[in-house]
Order: structure tokens, then C-alpha cells, then sequence
């Protein structure tokens, strides 16, 4: 696969049943491929309708996690692809880190690239970076990088990035600031704004074939969501990173804590009826 410059968006269907096709066979080093889409458009609607599914209120600026939206179809043109070494079924998204350089907003017109890097040995597989990064007019705005693991026997790779942050803080030991109920269909409806139609989200039959008891909430809904209860403070310039712990089944009921004593301020989902188990931790620094 070749550097590709998109002129739209491609349709992710497509992209996972090719995926689930060629998923057998798989092996090598990452490809150099660079997927492009230049000169994007925020349309207000969609903006509008991620804010509302994710928890954020309505305006013209993109949320954090917004350009990841974005920038996923890409990822996802870019795993799909024969050349790239690890099977995209399957693959478990372990950790997210993005940053803000400025605030962004619908007039802005985006330059979005996708590159995988850092595919490295883990004790349960074998990790690899996809990283998304969005310049306005020559200007680096937003970067993002999304950590998957695929599961099975390790191998060799390329070390893991020296920027990459440590493993994730302890969960705030904390009253929850608010008690989140997450329904049955949030699956599907973060799947008509992200374009995300992995079908471990969509239905506990489709996920109970990919071996989870029930449909599981989006990685980076859960994300976008902790963002948003921590309020529009946090929406400044500034660097989150996020590691996921247990999914989300649908429906159920979580708790957000935080700590927002200190720089990076650190918040979290964790389990309403087990307060032990933990969904994720996620850490803000502002810039």
C-alpha cells in the first residue's frame, strides 16, 4: 500500500469485512504508509451530535477526543490493508494520548495523516502505535496516539516509542463526583458518530461471536465521556492519556472519579456496583 491521500472519508464496513477477510497470514514489519485527507471540513451537525452523545455542550469547538473521530476511518484504511502485519479483528485498544495545541474550532480546516509505528513485543502479543496528527494552514494543532494490542504469541518489533508515558496512576480514592448511566444502545449510538460499526459495540449477539457476555461501550466514548464530566475547564490546550481497563458492558452503571488536586489532574470510570473494578484512568496536564 502506497501513501494514500483520501478525498473523503472511506466507509468502515467495507474496510472491517476486508479486514476479517485477510485477517489469516499476516506477519512482517509496518508499512511506511502515510493516509492522508487534507483540507477537511467540521460540519456543525455532526459536531453538534458527537457533543450530545459524548456529554460535552454544544458549540463551535471541537472536544479533545472530536479529530480522533476523524482520523479513525484512516486508521482503520490503513490496518486493513493486506500489508499491515497484525490482523485488524481482534485488536484491543489499550491506551490513547492526545494533544492539544490550540484551541480548534468548525472554521478550521483540517489536515489529518495516519502512520503506524512502535510495533513491539508484549507478555500477551504484540503492540503497535497508529498516530494521527492535524495541521491547520502548516500549523501541527492536534496529535494523537492510539496503543492496540493483538493478542497471541509475542515477537520482535521496534521498541516501544521513547515518548511514551509510564503505566497508569492509581484510580482516585474518592466519593464520585457523578454516577453515569450508561444504556443498552450507547453502542450504536456512539457507532453513528464515530463511524465506528465494530460489532462488539452494535448488539450482545454480534459481540457474544467476538467473545464478550454482552455489547461493550467504545474505548474512546468512555474517554470522550470522563472528558466531558470533568467540564469545560478542560477543554483548553493541554495533553490527556487514557488507559483502558475492563469494558464497559451495556447496560451498566459507572462512577466518575477525580482528583483535581494537582497537575496532571487524574479521573477515572470505575464499576458502580464493584468500585474495584476500574474501566479507565486518564490523566489531563494542561498546557
Amino acid at each position: 500500500m502506497a501513501d494514500v491521500t483520501l478525498r473523503e472519508s472511506p466507509s468502515l464496513a467495507p474496510l472491517f469485512a476486508r479486514a476479517a477477510l485477510t485477517a489469516r497470514g499476516r506477519g512482517g514489519g509496518l508499512p511506511s504508509t502515510v493516509v492522508r485527507r487534507e483540507g477537511v471540513v467540521v460540519e456543525r451537525d455532526h459536531l453538534l451530535d458527537y457533543q450530545r452523545v459524548c456529554g460535552f455542550g454544544g458549540s463551535d469547538d471541537l472536544p479533545h477526543t472530536y479529530p480522533h473521530v476523524l482520523g479513525f476511518p484512516l486508521q482503520v484504511a490503513l490496518m486493513a490493508d493486506r500489508a499491515f502485519p497484525l490482523a485488524l479483528p481482534g485488536l484491543v485498544h489499550l491506551e490513547n494520548a492526545i494533544t492539544v495545541h490550540r484551541r480548534l474550532t468548525a472554521d478550521d480546516r483540517l489536515d489529518l495523516t495516519v502512520r503506524a509505528e512502535g510495533l513491539r513485543p508484549h507478555p500477551k502479543g504484540r503492540l503497535v502505535d497508529l498516530v494521527t496528527e492535524v495541521d491547520v494552514e502548516g500549523e501541527r494543532v492536534w496529535e494523537g496516539r492510539s496503543t492496540y494490542l493483538r493478542r497471541g504469541a509475542g515477537g520482535g518489533g521496534e521498541g516501544r516509542p521513547a515518548d511514551a508515558l509510564g503505566p497508569a496512576p492509581g484510580l482516585p480514592e474518592r466519593p464520585p463526583v457523578a454516577v453515569l448511566r450508561v444504556p443498552e444502545g450507547q453502542g450504536r449510538a456512539y457507532a453513528a458518530v464515530s463511524v465506528d460499526v465494530n460489532p462488539i459495540h452494535l448488539h450482545p449477539l454480534t459481540a457474544r461471536a467476538m467473545g464478550y457476555p454482552r455489547a461493550i461501550a467504545h474505548g474512546m466514548w468512555t474517554a470522550a465521556r470522563t472528558l466531558a464530566g470533568l467540564g469545560p475547564r478542560f477543554a483548553r490546550p493541554g495533553t490527556s492519556h487514557v488507559w483502558f481497563a475492563k469494558p464497559v458492558l451495556l447496560p451498566s452503571t459507572v462512577e466518575l472519579v477525580v482528583d483535581d488536586r494537582s497537575d496532571p489532574v487524574v479521573a477515572g470510570l470505575r464499576s458502580a456496583k464493584d468500585p474495584a473494578v476500574r474501566h479507565l484512568t486518564l490523566t489531563f496536564a494542561r498546557a
